[in-house]
């Protein structure tokens, strides 16, 4: 029960003796309808229908969502705890991706502040609002690894790694739940779907599927999150949403998870387009038999599973079991005690000051040549130019739930705010994904007008997030042809990127002096961005995810694992391509800043350790640069030798050390041994004796060296 600690809520779970005691006794009371109506969940468009209603009266609704609004959950929880014969309370769910009211950085972009303390805060922050809102329940953390920027949710989870994702799993599980129930998500798999194509099938072996694709599922787990959606996707055939080995044999007797699982969005009914069920009762006995205790929007549980119950196809016990998981969860919820949870909302000051530090810190400089960057604010002239640069909605992003637009600083507004001697000049150029090149003329004049030139591009917040797979990476629309419009003027060019995943920057990596990834940054985007170029802040943001340089490259991440033919460039027959390097344009990890940064004098100890311990890694930080900066110190860990091929390099630590120019630091991090484990032959966890090599470093492709033996 330790692990409840951080979320207040949670003390609940210490209920006595006489509440589950009444647990049983409700459960008893239960006629089958109503118990099977526990495990319904439904949708509402704001409030709730008069016919949802009177389901919630007649005891067949266990929860609604998308009721937004405490002046609309209110009235139908009433019904529920006054007019209902069992008075039992409901759930009132929404999906709170990043931000209620005041809308934060897309996850992945946060992912990029390796700063789980940040993102802890953000969801924190996003669950008192909707707190307030009426809402208890949020369908947040997404933590599938990714490693397809093609898949449009990649811009809603932690990116590529497993051990990342893990912290920023727990972190967000332990924020939301201050306040509000949370759901981790899509058990499991759901980031490989093949040709990053939304709600496509996967093919994971288990190996790889504990490995990589599980991780972060067991650390929400072990931060106690309240409930598990099950995925859309098939795994090896297998639909996720009636799929018993992963919801009974891993989630439940392997991890001993003591809450309920609820479905996606028909995932129930959607076995049968699976074929792996007939009628749909057929698809919801199969859901529920697996271990899915609640069926989203189906409907399929409450209308068509009593007869199956009664004719012995569904144990009895199944269904109670379920119930009883609901049950619990609104007892420790505190529904029962106090079903309207009334809830006052933080500041706005206090919301919008936390915008803004998690955005400057998800901000990652790309490139910076001839020190461009920052820039002069006393600049005599800055030409603002882009689709994105005086957009409103765009850094909302996607699933910004009550976020408003009018509310958002552009890049354009942060510009302007901070650089107020400078004359300021602005041109869209061109729509998102205009075809048309008419707006070109008057941004290529705002250019050779000015000292340098600001272009803002990338995609339309929904252009990333679910049912957004995209089949090129590049810059939509004619914005290539912009960005190379304004190039050619001779005027130096700072590209700030929005967008919700890794973009292929073929012609841009080779032709612009200064790139920086700003991703969705919510409501504080121009003022964050603006704070990076011009230096008030020192950029510290790092890819959470690895930049092809061609779509060809697709998928690529850092963790793989080796091959008998490794790259070698001057022997044709190993593993590359003809036409471009096979290292990727921009690795996982990486990171510039204003400063500069030298690693050195690593010593590893002890240099021979068993699994029990624990081995520290102590590295020399220099700041050898003029201005202060923070480095995020990345370790990385590889098992030279092992019964299965071990992956090339394994993320094992961060820390984010700020230094003073001149400044030089030893900088610890640790690591215990029996966290280097891998799936062995017997498809176990094992950590095998044999010698790894430790590196640390700014990202995942450098690092100065060193190593330690595992002994038995």
């Amino acid at each position: 029960m330790s692990r409840l600690g951080h979320s207040l809520l949670l003390a609940a779970l210490l209920a006595s003796p006489a509440a589950a005691q009444n647990l049983d006794s409700l459960l008893a009371r239960m006629t089958l309808e109503e118990k099977l109506g526990q495990l319904n969940l439904l949708s509402a468009g704001g409030r709730a229908s008069p016919e949802q209603m009177q389901l919630v009266r007649a005891g067949k609704l266990g929860g609604l969502f998308n009721v937004i609004g405490a002046e609309n959950t209110t009235p139908v929880q009433r019904i529920a705890v006054t007019e209902s014969r069992l008075k039992i309370p409901l759930l009132f769910g929404l999906d709170v991706i990043h931000g209620y009211r005041t809308i934060f950085p897309i996850p992945l972009a946060e992912a990029g502040s390796f700063d789980p303390e940040v993102a802890e805060a953000t969801a924190r922050a996003a669950g008192v609002e909707a707190a307030a809102a009426g809402i208890n329940w949020t369908y947040a953390p997404m933590v599938d690894i990714a490693h397809d920027p093609r898949w449009g949710r990649i811009a809603e989870g932690s990116g590529e790694d497993p051990y990342l994702g893990s912290l920023m799993a727990a972190a967000r599980v332990r924020g939301f739940q201050q306040s509000i129930f949370a759901t981790v998500k899509h058990f499991a798999g759901y980031g490989a779907a093949e040709a990053g194509r939304e709600y496509n099938e996967t093919e994971i072996s288990e190996r790889t599927m504990r490995e990589i694709y599980l991780p972060p599922f067991k650390a929400a787990v072990d931060a106690g999150v309240a409930s598990v959606m099950s995925a859309f996707n098939s795994i090896a055939g297998v639909p996720a949403s009636g799929n018993a080995w992963l919801t009974d044999t891993v989630l439940r007797q392997e991890w001993h998870f003591p809450g309920f699982v609820v479905s996606d969005w028909t995932s129930v009914i959607e076995l049968m387009q699976h074929g792996v069920a007939g009628p749909q009762a057929e698809a919801g006995r199969r859901a529920l038999t697996a271990g899915v205790d609640m069926d989203m929007q189906s409907g399929i549980y409450v209308d068509s599973l009593a007869a199956l119950v009664r004719a012995n196809r569904i144990p009895l016990a199944v269904v109670d079991s379920a119930v009883m998981r609901i049950l619990r969860a609104k007892l420790r919820l505190g529904l029962f005690r106090d079903p309207y949870r009334a809830r006052t909302a933080p500041s706005a000051a206090e919301t919008r000051a936390l915008a803004r530090r998690a955005a400057r810190e998800s901000i990652v400089l790309l490139k910076n040549d001839r020190a461009l960057l920052p820039l002069d604010p006393k600049t005599a002239t800055i030409a603002v130019i882009g689709p994105l640069a005086d957009n409103k909605p765009e850094p909302l992003g996607p699933w910004h739930t009550l976020g408003q637009a009018e509310e958002v600083v552009t890049v354009l507004q942060g510009i302007r705010a901070r650089a107020s001697a400078a004359q300021v000049v602005y041109a869209p150029g061109a729509g998102i994904e205009d075809t048309a090149t008419a707006g070109f003329a008057a941004a290529v004049a705002a250019a050779k007008r000015a000292n340098v030139a600001v272009l803002v591009l990338g995609e339309r917040g929904d252009m990333s997030g679910e049912a957004a797979s995209r089949a090129s990476l590049g810059l939509p629309g004619v914005q290539q042809q912009l960005l190379e419009a304004v190039a050619a003027t001779g005027t130096p060019v700072v590209l700030v990127l929005m967008n919700g995943r890794p973009l292929v920057l073929e012609w841009a990596s080779d032709h612009v002096p200064a790139i920086v990834e700003t991703w969705f940054l919510g409501v504080e985007a121009g003022n964050a961005t603006a704070d990076v170029l011009f230096g008030d802040v020192n950029p510290s943001g790092r890819l959470p995810v690895t930049f092809p340089r061609v779509l060809g490259q697709v998928p690529i991440y850092y963790n793989h694992r080796n091959t008998g033919r490794p790259p070698d460039p001057n022997n044709k027959f190993t593993s590359k391509y003809l036409d471009v390097p096979v290292t990727p344009r921009y690795p996982f990890g990486l990171g510039l800043s204003y400063t500069t940064f030298a690693y050195s004098d690593l010593k590893v100890s002890p240099a021979r350790a068993r699994v029990s311990d624990t081995v520290t890694a102590t590295v020399t930080l220099a700041n050898t640069g003029k201005r202060e900066g923070t480095e995020v110190v990345q370790l990385y860990v590889r098992d030279e030798v092992a019964s299965v091929s071990p992956r090339v390099r394994e993320l094992k630590a961060f820390q984010r050390v700020t230094l003073k120019p001149g400044e030089a630091r030893a900088v610890s991090l640790r690591v215990a041994v029996r966290d280097l484990w891998f799936i062995g032959l017997d498809l176990k966890p094992v950590v095998e004796p044999g010698t790894f090599r430790v590196y640390v470093g700014s990202n995942s492709a450098e690092g100065v060296e060193a190593g330690f033996e595992c002994i038995p």
